[in-house]
């Protein structure tokens, strides 16, 4: 018995999915363990061969639980796009020039928080996580400004409130990552592509900034349209690899559009930083995984 809860954990261990389905797969396969143990009872053998001999006769439970995923880890097209809602109403808020409107970002604002909420609230769903992303962009925004600002206030931000972020992003990212890494990496895809755009409008340094942001707006919304198209694949696909795959091309892709549209206006050393954000972000949630794993 103590073989079987074993691999029970062990399986357990390797399987992401929601906590339902999660608890329907377990149970099923409990049942299963149960039926061929009895099964190896019947055929004779003692109940310490019984134990060990089910559990291998199922196979490894990493590849079982990696061919489970598959079949339950496609999303449906309502998932898909209210995953991908939040991205499209960034790319319309800038393709419609709304981004000037108070009335717009605070509605915008309101219901990102209340998505965030009943999704938190609720086990967590699939489509949950690029919500949660836009809850983390006005900690990500307030930091940058105050790095403008004269006086003492550049040195509050990088003694006091940047160590406070990324304390709050680090326990937030910690939480998903305990469901699914790849929900973390989906969760902060946002932040290198919002940076990007931050650095290129040059707030402080370019003045007016907003004069500027007219021009790139077009392509703020281009860019926020291929996040939107790239969650809504990563809802629908099954497997893991693509799944990554998905996140990590439109990295590169979002990356190559700031490009495009900044004409040199931020330097090399800059983007060689949100290179290695954006791969650090997409990475590092892996890397924490395996090490929670391991300990």
């Amino acid at each position: 018995m103590t073989t079987q809860l074993n691999y029970l954990d062990r399986f357990k261990g390797y399987l992401r999915l929601d906590p339902t389905t999660e608890s329907d797969v377990m149970r099923e396969l409990q049942a299963h363990l149960e039926d061929k143990s009895q099964e190896l009872r019947e055929s004779g053998l003692s109940e310490e061969d019984v134990s060990g001999l089910a559990a291998q006769l199922l196979g490894s439970p990493q590849l079982i639980a990696r061919q489970i995923y598959e079949v339950y880890s496609q999303g449906s097209w309502r998932q898909a796009l209210f995953a991908a809602l939040p991205h499209l109403l960034i790319a319309a808020l800038f393709a419609l020039h709304c981004w000037q409107s108070a009335t717009w970002l605070a509605g915008i604002l309101i219901a990102v928080i209340g998505v965030v909420i009943y999704g938190w609230c609720h086990s967590k769903p699939i489509w949950l996580f690029p919500w949660l992303g836009y809850c983390l962009m006005p900690v990500i925004a307030i930091g940058i400004l105050l790095i403008y600002l004269p006086g003492g206030w550049t040195w509050f931000a990088a003694v006091a409130y940047a160590p406070l972020a990324i304390i709050v992003l680090a326990l937030l990212t910690k939480q998903i990552i305990k469901k699914d890494w790849l929900f973390a990496s989906l969760m902060l895809l946002p932040i290198p592509i919002v940076l990007s755009w931050i650095l290129t409008l040059g707030i402080g340094e370019r003045l007016p900034w907003y004069e500027h942001l007219y021009g790139i707006a077009p392509w703020i919304a281009l860019s926020f349209m291929a996040l939107a198209v790239t969650v809504a694949i990563f809802i629908r696909i099954r497997q893991r690899w693509a799944k990554a795959s998905a996140l990590l091309t439109l990295e590169i892709l979002v990356l190559a559009i700031v490009a495009s549209a900044t004409e040199n206006a931020i330097n090399f050393w800059t983007w060689l930083l949100l290179i290695l954000l954006s791969l650090f972000l997409f990475l590092g949630p892996a890397l924490i995984e395996r090490r929670i794993r391991e300990s």
